[in-house]
């Protein structure tokens, strides 16, 4: 028994030296594992440039502050790329398709438009006397009338005192031919008919009221007196509408005007008449451009015996054409676009593996079918959002990303366009006086972007004053052109207002306000006229409550103006001009 008893305890020592020799040390390299890999996996990002992830501490690369630890699950999206879940994408049925090449061999043309009446079967009734309306006969606008219709009738003093005349005359026709013809052709003149003039002379009674009749078959399509009114010789009454053939006017942008041509055959569709189609021709398009809409009118004449087509109702256009090309272009659904305003946007899938997304900015061509063509901004075989897209902006909305509901152009002014339309930054030849008189200028603005740089405003005051002289003595008449002489007094007067404003003030907030301002057109400046320099331009992201600015340098290293010494290097070089 004792023997048993011995065993038992040598085993239960020998099973616990073991469990603290080999479970403890089992356990501790475990912990330590666990840590290498917790300090493995720690990555480092900066508070006001979240796309920054670095796998060690140190210093952020655009604005120099120091670096933090990132938050667990901090995925380093770049700045404007925000995420979906998979349960998110499938609740909301979103769907993505990658941008491919299409041929326009043959596409149909979609236009709109609207049904106006047709100005050649137009017609005004007037009144060939002056009178009061003592009747009208037509009492509402759309009202059928035939012609010879009567319209109206009018008391015209000026017709009594001729039917008078024409009483007496007759009494003397045997004497007086002539003067009894005179009056009888006064009549006429009133478009009085020879039954007319026959009656009053022989009944020999004056009439009071003289009934004007419809000269044309049609539509009432407008009102333009009332019972009562007096009028004048030549006043219109009525417009009268022959609706039996109408016009489809269509509108056509600016830079769909060469897809058109007289003759072209089309099919109109309208919303009253889905299912049918009425086969049309290109009857005129309009040589002059509407300004404000920038699009010409087309025009399509349209038979409507059976009254159709009204007046004010909309239509569609589809013309079949041949393409000037056969290339293949690059085309995206209709239903991937968000348009706001003057800006057309595409939601691009940055990553094919993960519901990662972001806002980019397109320029569309012309319309083929259901499709845009694509000029800027995305590439051949990129994958963007074609369904869901409202709900893709949403979703940007919320978590602070750019979207249709924010501009996404960092510094608007800086894509400086004329009136038609044509890129203002592109380079001009001027002559090198003129670069050598624009760089003794912009030597000025390095000193004040410096001075900003060290805090300084005093010596940004002095500074700003010395660029308002520089630019005083630059010689326009060192350009020849009259355009670009136009476009440097224009840049000119932005210039010398904005360092007239820093020159008149010494608070270091106020003169950055003002350089910012400064900068946008020197920069124009440098851009379309050059100083046989190279010119750095720098962003800053944070400027403005995070609108950011630009501003103009000597060096490719980074000095910030904006900021200082509080955020030196915050900022990089967006684009060398040579």
């Amino acid at each position: 028994m004792k023997k048993y008893i011995i065993y038992i305890a040598i085993l239960v020592v020998g099973l616990l030296l073991g469990w603290m020799i080999f479970g403890g040390t089992s356990n501790n390299k475990t912990a330590h594992n666990h840590d290498t890999v917790a300090e493995t996996n720690q990555m480092w990002t900066c508070s006001m440039h979240p796309q920054i992830m670095q796998p060690e501490p140190g210093d952020c690369p655009i604005c120099g502050m120091d670096l933090i630890p990132a938050e667990a699950g901090a995925d380093g999206l770049q700045a404007d790329q925000f995420r979906l879940t998979e349960n998110a994408m499938a609740l909301a049925n979103i769907q993505t398709s990658m941008v491919g090449s299409k041929n326009t061999e043959e596409h149909t043309i979609k236009l709109s438009g609207k049904i106006v009446a047709n100005e050649e079967a137009n017609a005004v009734q007037i009144s060939y006397f002056s009178g009061r309306i003592e009747r009208l006969e037509v009492n509402f606008t759309g009202e059928e009338v035939q012609k010879g219709q009567l319209l109206a009738s009018i008391y015209s003093p000026e017709l009594y005192a001729a039917q008078q005349e024409l009483i007496t005359a007759s009494a003397l026709k045997e004497t007086q031919p002539a003067l009894y013809k005179a009056v009888r052709n006064k009549l006429k003149l009133w478009k009085l008919s020879e039954n007319q003039i026959n009656q009053i002379e022989i009944s020999g009674k004056i009439k009071e009221n003289f009934p004007v009749y419809a000269t044309v078959s049609g539509t009432v399509s407008e009102k333009l007196v009332e019972q009562g009114d007096f009028v004048k010789q030549g006043q219109p009454l009525l417009k009268i509408a022959n609706l039996n053939s109408v016009w489809a006017l269509f509108d056509v942008y600016e830079n769909q005007i060469d897809l058109f041509k007289k003759g072209q055959d089309m099919t109109i569709t309208t919303r009253a008449n889905i299912n049918k189609e009425f086969e049309a021709k290109v009857d005129f398009i309009n040589p002059i451009l509407d300004a404000q809409t920038r699009t010409v009118k087309l025009r399509a004449v349209l038979s409507n015996a059976n009254q159709v087509f009204k007046p004010g109702m909309f239509v569609e256009g589809q013309i079949k054409r041949s393409a000037s090309t056969k290339d293949a272009v690059l085309t995206i659904p209709s239903t991937a676009v968000l348009w706001t305003g003057e800006r057309s946007l595409v939601y691009l899938k940055s990553d094919p593996n993960q519901p990662v997304f972001e806002m980019r900015k397109i320029t569309l061509g012309q319309q083929i079918g259901d499709h845009y063509q694509v000029l800027a901004g995305l590439n051949d075989g990129d994958e963007i959002v074609t369904n869901g897209t409202f709900t893709v902006d949403a979703a940007a909305q919320l978590q602070g990303k750019n979207s249709m509901m924010n501009k996404d152009d960092k510094n608007e002014e800086l894509k400086v366009k004329n009136e038609n339309g044509e890129d203002k930054n592109k380079r001009v030849s001027v002559s090198e006086a003129f670069q050598n008189q624009l760089k003794t200028v912009f030597n000025d603005y390095i000193h004040v972007k410096d001075a900003l740089v060290e805090d300084d405003s005093k010596t940004v005051q002095s500074k700003s004053k010395e660029l308002i002289e520089k630019i005083s003595k630059v010689d326009m008449k060192l350009l020849k052109d009259n355009d670009v002489h136009k476009h440097w007094m224009a840049l000119e007067t932005e210039i010398k207002a904005a360092a007239i404003a820093i020159s008149k003030t010494t608070e270091i907030k106020e003169q950055r306000l003002h350089f910012e301002n400064l900068s946008i057109p020197l920069t124009n400046a440098i851009k379309v006229f050059g100083i046989n320099e190279i010119v750095y331009q720098q962003y800053c992201p944070m400027v403005d409550n995070n609108k950011g600015a630009y501003w103009l340098s000597k060096e490719e290293k980074v000095f910030n103006p904006y900021f200082g010494d509080a955020m030196l290097t915050c900022g990089e070089v967006t684009q060398v001009i040579e």
